[in-house]
């Protein structure tokens, strides 16, 4: 399941994937800090780029970055490291990166401020910070439409991820200018998501994910009345490329101060 999981998300991802390889610009003596790591898809390529750098992954996940040692060894790549940890407490060393990535690993933090500072003084003066986040929930369509076909009528639980948290530009950039950012910018980010080359896959996938769960979770109907309103609305966005979502981001570039 931890193999089809990691799978599942990079290929989700992979249209978003390439903006942000594009926007971070790895140059061979980077050293790159990639938060939220996953399985280590962008750690991987930030270090294939930075080869006479270092790229370190961070992801609280043990399981997804058990997947992500074991296919940095099978491609034979010395210069990635990755570390199980929560980078809002870590003890990164002291202005010693020169990039900071993320793909959607951002937005879960319980303190996003102290994340911040923390993250930010990891990082040399001068260092840039490419994140990619959601924008706002009623701009993404693969989170409203699933889960109105789940349950009508609910909301995403308090307390749960929110993974649209930092999908207000203002809200951002107060945050990464607390933390010692300047030049911070937001390039508008439209792809969809990929959720299966058929409605079968979708199905399959999608039942994993906790915008699923949490969904089911909040409606008394049997399961199969939802779930047959799931494979109907996938089946409305099954394309000749496979189930696609609508979706937008932004693509969040800054600088950490100088001096």
């Amino acid at each position: 399941m931890a193999f089809d999981r990691a799978d599942f998300y990079d290929a989700e991802l992979a249209r978003h994937n390439r903006h942000l390889r594009d926007a971070a610009a790895v140059g061979a003596d980077d050293r790159v800090l990639d938060i939220g790591c996953g399985a280590g898809q962008t750690t991987r390529e930030a270090a294939r780029a930075a080869s006479q750098g270092e790229a370190v992954g961070v992801d609280i996940s043990v399981e997804m970055l058990q997947i992500a040692r074991r296919r940095s060894a099978d491609e034979g790549l010395r210069n990635v490291v990755f570390e199980q940890a929560d980078a809002q407490f870590h003890a990164f060393p002291a202005a010693s990166f020169d990039l900071c990535i993320s793909r959607f690993g951002v937005m879960f933090f319980a303190d996003p401020a102290a994340a911040f500072a923390n993250i930010g003084r990891a990082m040399r003066p001068g260092a840039r910070l490419v994140w990619m986040v959601w924008q706002s929930q009623e701009r993404n369509e693969w989170s409203g439409a699933i889960r109105q076909a789940l349950a009508p009528g609910t909301v995403v639980s308090a307390g749960g991820p929110d993974p649209f948290s930092l999908g207000d530009p203002p809200i951002a950039k107060d945050l990464l200018s607390a933390a010692g950012f300047t030049s911070i910018d937001f390039a508008d980010l439209r792809e969809p998501v990929f959720y299966g080359p058929d409605v079968d896959a979708a199905s399959d996938a999608l039942a994993g994910l906790y915008l699923v769960k949490d969904a089911l979770a909040h409606t008394d109907e049997p399961p199969g009345k939802p779930l047959q309103r799931l494979r109907e609305l996938l089946e409305a966005h099954r394309t000749p490329e496979g189930v696609l979502f609508d979706s937008r981001a932004w693509i969040i570039t800054a600088r950490r101060a100088a001096g």
